[in-house]
């Protein structure tokens, strides 16, 4: 397993941008794991917002963030970042990173076993 830690939430204005990012470290190999970044809003389920597979070519994204988001990953760093633009007040969520060891991505929650403490991200109008 990754230990994983979030860093570069905030709180922002409408329209604006802020870059996630989650750093791995610890027994795993992070360049053969799957990297996503999920949010969880208060009172709403957890949700899928990006994924990447091991070189960061086969992505995934949630239809809600597409052309507003996107996922990268830096192997030699052990790092993934989600670049957010045009935020909206409905992106404020908690937003965690998870890892998985496989090589492509998935939407369901189960195909990452490492996750982090999560980071906020507030978007106001």
């Amino acid at each position: 397993q990754l230990h994983l830690v979030e860093s570069g939430g905030g709180l922002v204005q409408a329209g604006g941008s802020l870059r996630l990012s989650c750093t791995a470290s610890g027994a795993g190999h992070f360049p053969t794991h799957a990297t996503s970044w999920w949010r969880q809003a208060p009172g709403k389920e957890l949700e899928l917002v990006a994924a990447a597979g091991w070189t960061g070519e086969e992505t995934k994204y949630a239809d809600s963030v597409k052309g507003r988001f996107t996922i990268v990953r830096d192997n030699t760093k052990n790092t993934v970042y989600l670049q957010m633009n045009s935020l909206e007040p409905e992106d404020t969520a908690i937003y965690y990173c998870a890892a998985g060891a496989a090589k492509f991505p998935a939407g369901y929650s189960g195909h990452y076993d490492s996750w982090g403490q999560g980071t906020q991200v507030t978007v106001y109008s």
